[in-house]
């Protein structure tokens, strides 16, 4: 009796033992898994982040000449100064919006599908998600300027603009003085939208400069 109840305690620790293995071969087997899925988000958001960053040191540098090209325009706008002619012409680009669309198509992903729990580096998640809430704020600046086009100068360009004129080599605006008032506070949401857009910069550096150490 005694050996039947040996040999039933040994064959009932083999089970146990043989589930622990495979329970713990599973286990790391997920935690492979996640941890490749892991660097993988990790790897996107930082090719993300770079494309970013090109289109925001692009949307800088146009941002500056239009500004710059205001600073010279509207001093010459409503006054007898004939060179203004030749200086609206050189602010037509400011007539069209420089956006920015953010690829954040990695990081909701891993918020719709629960996977942002794979980071579980506080330090890290936080630096995450605070980039992209940033990217909020800015766009907001961006909007600003967006409804100054799409309220004030639009509606301008179809009340007071003559093309035959422009076509003539003749200035083609009326009401000037509302013109410079429209451009200059597109120079002013201008100036918002560039240190928006510089912080977007600062910003894509420094989840950069943090992603770089994992």
């Amino acid at each position: 009796m005694k050996k039947q109840f040996r040999y039933a305690l040994g064959e009932i620790l083999i089970v146990i033992v043989g589930i622990t293995i495979a329970f713990s071969l599973n286990k790391c087997s997920e935690n492979k898994k996640d941890e490749a899925t892991r660097l993988q988000y990790l790897q996107n958001i930082k090719n993300d982040l770079e494309i970013d960053k090109k289109n925001l040191e692009s949307n800088l540098e146009t941002i500056s000449s239009k500004i710059d090209n205001l600073n010279k325009a509207l001093p010459l706008i409503n006054t007898d100064n004939p060179e203004k002619v030749n200086a609206m012409r050189s602010i037509y680009p400011v007539f069209t919006a420089t956006a920015f669309y953010p690829k954040d198509i990695t990081y909701q992903t891993m918020i719709n599908s629960g996977d942002f729990k794979l980071i579980d580096d506080f330090d890290l998640k936080a630096a995450i998600e605070t980039h992209y809430s940033d990217y909020n704020i800015m766009l907001k600046d961006y909007e600003r300027l967006e409804i100054i086009h799409r309220e004030y100068l639009g509606k301008y360009m179809i009340d007071h603009s003559d093309f035959d004129a422009m076509r003539r080599g003749e200035l083609g605006y009326s009401n000037e003085k509302l013109l410079k008032n429209i451009l200059q506070s597109i120079q002013g949401s201008l100036y918002i939208k560039y240190k928006a857009t510089e912080r977007g910069l600062t910003s894509c550096d420094s989840l950069l400069n943090t992603l770089s150490n994992y």
